[in-house]
Order: structure tokens, then C-alpha cells, then sequence
């Protein structure tokens, strides 16, 4: 593994105004010394656009080395702009049109950013060495659990045979993997990809269960629970993701020749989940205490009565279960926030944004 240290680099962020996007250039202009951060965004309107803006506002707080373009990375011609104008050292590529239902109705959108943008951006980083330039040292990109599809073996494993997905965003994000080995492969590009495994907290998306919850149970409306309630998911705190890709960005896969005298792929992909998968109905109870707790919701709120057990939906899976093992082998890290202590910090900022 190369060792890169970020301190004066610039690096470029797409999804910039996006959940992880945005909670990962905090950290970064925060903790690093001098860091140049360019951000991209589309600012498109799949979910409430006045969350991007609030997170793009706390960024812009911090007065530090940092630069956002509104533009879509499914345009070359910008992608290409950005690279000519700022030379990035490190690429993180977290713009992506999100969410597995939403790919069944809307298929053209995960086309368009998911594969075309991904290429986009493979593209720049292939160009960045052109005139003997030493142009990308490390593309991380993000993946996503649902390249596991139904896969019974748990925990998950990079090791594990991915070949069936069972939505089109499970299919775009393990085309990504297959698109940045190739690349890794014939150019040379040190790169990795990581497989999130459902994220949350603070200012998240609200199309994420957690957050559709608490809308609906403040409205006094019903929510519903797929597969009656026995589903698992490897909930994981927003501050342990960008600590898992902070350390990566740090670690590039080592350029190097075979035998056969040809470039070794400088290529990995690791998990970054809790690695203990919770129940959705003991969740639901989570958040239903703290909501009580943090006085958004009354005490007496009667949530036997707004809760429906429905069957499972087309696309999604009955388990996320990560195996974290080679992400704290290689990098020393491994996600730990509880689930509690997440969603009180998640129902703190949901009062303070929409109630208080």
C-alpha cells in the first residue's frame, strides 16, 4: 500500500453537497492541513433540496480551501473542465442517484449519473497523466452493499461472488467495480472502491427508512414495515463512514508488475459496515424512544397503531451483514458507533431543522 498524505493536496468530491459528500469535506478541511477541496454537485431535486443547500451552508462556514461547481458529472465537458483547471492529487466519487425503489420507476437517471458520470470521471482520471504529469494518485469511489443481492452467506465478503443483482442500482453500482478494474488494469489508475452498508444520521437522506419514519409519525401517519419485519440491516453512523474513507484516500493500492511484466491492477474494494446487523422492528423502537425522549413526539403516542407489517417490496433483501475484517487489517479501522447513540444524534438535528 502507497501511503498519500493529504496535507496541501487537492482533492475533488463528487456528490459534494450529498450526505456523505458533504460530511466527508467537513472532516477533511477540519482535520487537514491546508487540503484544496473541489466540490461538484447537480443539486438535482430527488429529495428535499433545502437539506443540500443547509449542508453546503455548513461547509462554506468553515472559510477554508474550498470550491463548489454546480454541474452534473454526467457532462463531460465539465468533468474535463475541473481536471484541466485544479489537477486534482485524490478523486472521491460519491455522486450517484441513490436509492433501489426509485430505480425501478426512474431507470434513466442511474444510467446517466451511475454510469455515464462514473465513466466520466475514469476518463478524467486516465487524461490526468497525459505529458508525463503525475495526475491521480488514488480514486476511491463508492460501491454499495446491494452488489450482494440475495447472497445467503453472512457476512458479506468482498471475496463473495457478486454476479446477481436484484435491482438496477445494485447492477449500475457493480458495473462501477468492473469499470474501475478495467481502468485500474489498462491504466494504471490506483483505485478503490467501498461497499457502504446503510447509512445514516444527522441531515441524511430522507428517502432512508429512519427519516421517512420520523416524517410519517409526526404527521400521526402510518408507516410500514417491509417483509413484516424480518429484515436486518447493518446500520452504519455517517461519522464512521467518512472515517473509513478519510483513511482510505490515505492508503492507495500499490502500483506494481506481474510476472508476466505487465501492471498488476493497483485495484481493492473493502466493506465499511457496523458488522452488526439489527432487526427493523427493535430499530423502529430505537427511534420511537428517542423521538419520545427528545420530545418531538408525546409521551403517550400510541405507535402500535402506526405501525403496518407489509411484505417485502421488488429489489430489496432480507439481510446486510458486513465483513469489515480486511478494512481493520489494512487501514486499522472498523466502524462502532451503536445504533442508539446515532439515532438520538439523528432526532437532535431533526428538531433543530424542522421543529425548533
Amino acid at each position: 500500500m502507497k501511503r498519500i498524505d493529504l496535507e496541501g493536496k487537492t482533492v475533488l468530491v463528487t456528490g459534494a453537497a450529498g450526505f456523505i459528500g458533504s460530511n466527508l469535506i467537513i472532516e477533511l478541511l477540519t482535520t487537514i492541513k491546508d487540503i484544496k477541496i473541489v466540490g461538484i454537485d447537480n443539486m438535482n431535486n430527488y429529495y428535499d433540496v433545502s437539506i443540500k443547500e443547509w449542508r453546503l451552508e455548513q461547509i462554506e462556514k468553515l472559510e477554508k480551501l474550498w470550491t463548489f461547481v454546480r454541474g452534473d458529472i454526467a457532462d463531460k465537458d465539465t468533468i474535463d473542465k475541473i481536471f484541466v483547471e485544479y489537477e486534482p492529487s485524490v478523486v472521491v466519487n460519491l455522486a450517484a442517484q441513490a436509492g433501489v425503489r426509485y430505480s425501478i420507476t426512474n431507470p434513466d437517471a442511474y444510467i446517466r449519473s451511475n454510469m455515464i458520470g462514473f465513466y466520466n470521471v475514469l476518463e478524467a482520471c486516465r487524461h490526468s497523466y497525459d505529458n508525463g504529469k503525475r495526475g491521480v494518485e488514488h480514486l476511491v469511489y463508492a460501491s454499495s452493499s446491494s452488489v450482494y443481492g440475495t447472497n445467503e452467506k453472512v457476512p458479506y465478503s468482498t471475496e463473495d461472488k457478486v454476479d446477481h443483482p436484484v435491482s438496477l442500482y445494485a447492477a449500475t453500482k457493480k458495473s462501477n467495480e468492473l469499470m474501475a478494474h478495467a481502468y485500474s488494469k489498462l491504466y494504471n489508475i490506483p483505485s478503490t472502491g467501498l461497499r457502504f452498508f446503510t447509512v445514516y444520521g444527522p441531515a441524511g437522506r430522507p428517502d432512508m427508512a429512519y427519516f421517512g419514519f420520523t416524517n410519517k409519525l409526526i404527521k400521526g401517519e402510518t408507516i410500514e414495515i417491509f417483509n413484516y419485519g424480518n429484515c436486518k440491516r447493518d446500520f452504519t453512523y455517517i461519522a464512521d463512514i467518512v472515517e473509513g474513507i478519510k483513511r482510505v484516500m490515505e492508503g492507495a493500492p500499490e502500483r506494481k508488475d506481474g510476472k508476466d511484466g505487465l501492471p498488476v491492477p493497483p485495484y481493492a474494494v473493502y466493506n465499511i459496515g457496523n458488522q452488526n446487523p439489527e432487526n427493523l422492528l427493535d430499530f423502529v423502537n430505537i427511534l420511537q424512544e428517542e423521538l419520545v425522549r427528545a420530545e418531538v413526539l408525546s409521551k403517550d403516542f400510541d405507535f402500535e397503531a402506526h405501525k403496518k407489517l407489509i411484505p417485502m417490496q421488488p429489489g430489496d433483501v432480507p439481510i446486510t451483514y458486513a465483513d469489515t475484517a480486511p478494512l481493520e487489517r489494512d487501514y486499522g479501522f472498523k466502524p462502532s458507533t451503536p445504533l442508539r447513540v446515532g439515532l438520538r444524534n439523528f432526532v437532535g438535528w431533526y428538531k433543530q431543522f424542522y421543529i425548533l
